[in-house]
């Protein structure tokens, strides 16, 4: 490989850092790093079902957002690293299980070793949709790159404001990135695909955490989705927002989201005539969504959980 294509631009901080020698923004170095890998229950119920979504937690992330769930991994950057091969040992791993599909959490910048791990567990027999579960902050070539690797995309859709995304996440172009990266999943995928039990094989469905105090730009964030992609997709209006860490600098965000914030967004989006959606009921603001990362299944000698 040549000087030039170690340089990092997976995504589009671009960096422009061998990882080999030196970390860029997702403080990542040039090989695979995860947390956990296990039977995830808390996605969509087209994902998850009843026998689970087959997680892999990778570590880092090019976004930290200040709010961030999962800052053990996102932020701190817990996990160990495996080889490709055992990457693609988790794969058919995951398959074994029963899991529905091959869910890659956070997976940015590592997007080209997963290209080449999905391969290869193709080639041994995995047979599962997989799922790229992102913050939608990629390059267009990133996910064209993905063409024929992916065939679930379940981006989330953060911002829509310019103060909103520098604020809480430093990212001055994130709205234009993930339209763009947003057309191009749709186009691979444009329309959904369930197989008789309602379990999506295909599609994109857009996340869209509501935050306290911004129930206006989530909604905002609604009439651009379905204003340009009418029931194409999915949209999933999620009400978990739970603060993490020390928020003093942020006290608009230091609480729960109310049911009266969440309940906005949801109304606007049955009266603009959102059809293809999910909503979060109950409790949804719970540590239960968030995972141990404690490296279940990262090891081929641990256990298998349920």
């Amino acid at each position: 490989m040549t000087e030039e294509k170690r340089l990092c631009s997976l995504c589009p901080r671009n960096c422009m850092v061998d990882r080999s020698y030196e970390k860029g923004y997702c403080s990542m170095p040039d090989e695979i790093k995860i947390a956990r890998r296990a039977l995830h229950y808390w996605e969509e119920p087209c994902l998850s079902g009843e026998r689970g979504s087959g997680a892999v937690f990778f570590s880092g992330c090019n976004m930290k957002c200040v709010f961030c769930q999962n800052r053990d991994i996102s932020h701190e950057g817990f996990g160990k690293i495996i080889t490709p091969e055992r990457l693609t040992e988790i794969f058919l791993e995951l398959q074994e299980q029963g899991a529905l599909n091959i869910n890659l959490v956070t997976p940015t910048h590592y997007s080209d070793h997963i290209i080449r791990a999905v391969r290869n567990a193709r080639k041994k027999g995995l047979t599962l949709p997989v799922l790229y579960n992102t913050s939608c902050y990629e390059t267009v070539e990133a996910v064209k790159s993905l063409e024929g690797t992916v065939d679930i995309w379940l981006p989330d859709f953060k911002y829509y404001h310019n103060e909103t995304r520098m604020r809480y996440s430093s990212c001055p172009d994130y709205v234009e990135r993930a339209k763009d990266a947003l057309d191009e999943m749709v186009r691979q995928c444009p329309r959904p695909v369930f197989d008789s039990d309602g379990i999506m094989q295909k599609g994109v469905i857009v996340r869209i955490l509501v935050l306290p105090e911004h129930a206006q730009e989530a909604k905002e964030i609604v009439d651009y989705l379905y204003d340009r992609y009418g029931n194409s997709i999915y949209i999933s209006l999620m009400s978990q927002y739970t603060p993490f860490g020390d928020l003093s600098a942020f006290p608009e965000i230091d609480r729960t989201l109310t049911q009266e914030e969440y309940d906005r967004v949801v109304d606007h989006a049955v009266e603009i005539g959102v059809e293809n959606g999910f909503i979060q009921e109950g409790a949804a603001a719970s540590e239960s969504f968030i995972p141990s990362f404690d490296l279940r299944g990262v090891d081929r000698q641990s256990p298998d959980e349920a």
